[in-house]
């Protein structure tokens, strides 16, 4: 049974949470997890995401995102590249009565995405990763999960 905030929508947004592992069909067509279909099903915007995984953002979100990174002052490199790199990928998808979205080509490569993926929930957004980049990150990142301090992860303590 799906959980109640599992791809719901909040007062203050979505809520993306789990792992899934669906497949990337020879079109290049990925089915959404069914838990974030209703949250996602008038559109979501594919960009890169950090770490050569992409990110799926809720169009009311991915608005939020960029009105941030335009506030952010142009004579920061960082800014500029963050903005242009982001931007310079997004897609606009909206998912198939299948559910159902066309992962273009250039993020595809960016993300060396094949026929096995996993989709995680990562709060206001999803990610996709290619499922054995996936694994090799959550291997390093539970380490370091495991042994973070309680200034780091002050909610936890």
């Amino acid at each position: 049974m799906p959980s109640p905030v599992d791809g719901a929508q909040r007062s203050s947004g979505p809520l993306f949470l789990g792992t899934h592992s669906p497949s990337l069909d020879e079109k290049g067509r990925l089915v959404l997890p069914s838990r974030f279909r209703d949250v996602l099903s008038d559109g979501l915007v594919l960009t890169r995401g950090q770490e050569r995984c992409l990110y799926g953002y809720p169009v009311a979100v991915f608005a939020r995102v960029h009105e941030q990174l335009r506030s952010a002052p142009l004579s920061s490199r960082q800014a500029r590249d963050v903005s242009r790199v982001l931007l310079s990928g997004a897609s606009d998808e909206v998912p198939d009565r299948q559910g159902r979205i066309t992962v273009p080509p250039a993020l595809r490569r960016y993300a060396d995405l094949h026929r096995e993926c996993t989709v995680i929930g990562a709060g206001e957004r999803i990610e996709v990763w290619s499922t054995p980049a996936w694994e090799t990150y959550l291997a390093e990142a539970e380490e370091r999960f495991a042994t973070a301090t309680e200034e780091v992860l002050p909610a936890l303590a």
